[in-house]
Formats: structure tokens, C-alpha cells, sequence
């Protein structure tokens, strides 16, 4: 890995992110691009007769010395990091970032969302996902010495997953983790005997030119048995594609991988498809 980048809003949470970034830059000596967004709006920044300068040199002066505060921290100590302000809140400007760096990975931290606000408003971290077509790590809770050993890769093995199953395995060479593949069998969806569920791994597996073994796990539910699976092996982070939907198509058809983002404990990565 060359560059990761961590969002935060100096919040607990991305004080996570931070601690979990710093754990992967020490062992992979990269470099830590701490990235923080404002929430100036065009109308401050435009403005032609300038009632906003003020103000909005006021924000960016109070934000430079809150993200200078937040990056006295110990265990960043040794690290390379580099600071950067934008001055808008818009998710996809990440990427952006990401392909000016060359960075690898974003990572962030999350309390997740659920109820009436995960169906309209969503996460933060959701909002990143969606846009991001560089992998983006959540963190959901402190962690002493955060590792990626063994990771879960989780898909529906039908073609539309190639490129995300291509990106996560780059990644587990990235940082030399064993990547686990698992289906999701369930009674609700499209339900497969375990002949027919290999039958269709065995035809992706040989489309992505990959010998490896999947685990057939059945539960209730795609989103439980992910779960469910990377507590029971005990996974480090569970990889998930994510198709980036939005607007009503999101609304109505959700996203697993935002789902998983939402309610899991344990640390997940995203690959857009």
C-alpha cells in the first residue's frame, strides 16, 4: 500500500478510524491522509459581495486548529501524516482524492443508523460507500491493535461481482491477509441445494480465474448470515461488494452491503461494483 486516507469529523468514532488507520500504516509504512470536510455551503464561498469572508475564514481557522489538536496523538508517532481541509461536504469529492494520491483504501468511523433514519437519511458511512470507488473501511468501535489477518468475502457469486471479488483479492495481496469466501443460502431468496450452489460458485470462481474454497452458509437472512458467519470465524473484517445505488433506486431495493455497513460490530470493507 502507498497512501490511506481517514475521514473524520473529530468525532469518538473517527478517533477509531484513526487509531485502526494508524495500526495498518505502521505495519504496511504507508502514508495517512486525514482528510476532514466542512459544512460551508457555495452561497458562503461565492458570495460577490463578500459577507461571508469572515465568517468563513473564522470556520477554516477553527478547523485547522481542531484537526491539529486531534492529530496529537501517540500512536502517531513515527507515521507520515498529512493533513487536508475541504471546505465541502460532498462524499464523492473523496475519490477524488483517493485517485490524486494514489491511495489505496479510505478508512472512517461509524455508530451506524437504523429505523425511519437508515431508511431516508442513512449514515455518513453509507454516504461514503456509495460514492467511493476506492475500498473504504468502517470502523464501528475502539480496537487495541487493529490487524487484517483473515478477512470474510461475502457475494452472491453471480457475474456482476467479478470486479468487487478482483478488487477484494488485490486487497488481501495488499495486505497479506487469507481472504474467506462465504454464500448465503436462505429460504427467503432464491433458495440453492448445495450441488447447485457449487455448481455456480465453481462457474464464477473459473470466470475469475481463482481456485478457492467457499464455505455454503444457510441462515435467515443474507445480511444475518454475514453476520453470523464472520463472528463464528472470527474474521478480522468482513468484504462485501456494494452496487453504490441511490436516490429511489436505493430507497426500494437497499444495498446488502450498506446494510452490513449499518448493523455489523465487526470492521467491513467495501468494493463497488
Amino acid at each position: 500500500m502507498k497512501k490511506i486516507i481517514v475521514l473524520t469529523d473529530f468525532s469518538e468514532q473517527s478517533g477509531f478510524a484513526l487509531k485502526a488507520a494508524a495500526d495498518l500504516a505502521k505495519k504496511h509504512k504507508v502514508e495517512l491522509l486525514v482528510v476532514h470536510m466542512l459544512e460551508l455551503n457555495q452561497a458562503m464561498i461565492s458570495s460577490p459581495d463578500g459577507m461571508y469572508i469572515e465568517q468563513t475564514v473564522f470556520l477554516v481557522k477553527l478547523a485547522e486548529k481542531n484537526l491539529k489538536e486531534f492529530l496529537n496523538k501517540p500512536f502517531l508517532e513515527g507515521l507520515t501524516v498529512t493533513p487536508v481541509i475541504k471546505h465541502y461536504k460532498v462524499y464523492s469529492e473523496l475519490d477524488a482524492i483517493a485517485e490524486e494520491h494514489d491511495a489505496d483504501l479510505i478508512v472512517m468511523g461509524s455508530n451506524g443508523a437504523s429505523g425511519l433514519e437508515e431508511v431516508l437519511i442513512g449514515s455518513n458511512a453509507e454516504k461514503v460507500v456509495r460514492n467511493s470507488t476506492t475500498p473504504v473501511l468502517v470502523i464501528k468501535g475502539q480496537i487495541a491493535e487493529f490487524n487484517i489477518n483473515r478477512f470474510v468475502f461475502a457475494c452472491d457469486f453471480n457475474d456482476d461481482n467479478l470486479p468487487a471479488f478482483q478488487k477484494a483479492r488485490e486487497f488481501s495481496e495488499l495486505v497479506n491477509a487469507k481472504m474467506e469466501l462465504v454464500f448465503i443460502n436462505t429460504p427467503n431468496d432464491e433458495f440453492l441445494s448445495n450441488r447447485d450452489a457449487y455448481q455456480k460458485i465453481n462457474k464464477f470462481l473459473t470466470k475469475a480465474n481463482a481456485g478457492q474454497q467457499v464455505e455454503i452458509y444457510n441462515d435467515y437472512s443474507v445480511e444475518q448470515g454475514i453476520l453470523n458467519y464472520g463472528n463464528t470465524i472470527l474474521a478480522d473484517a468482513i468484504a462485501m461488494p456494494t452496487h453504490g445505488r441511490k436516490g429511489l433506486s436505493h430507497l426500494f431495493n437497499g444495498s446488502i452491503g450498506e446494510d452490513v455497513v449499518n448493523h455489523s460490530r465487526i470492521p467491513v470493507i467495501t468494493f463497488k461494483i
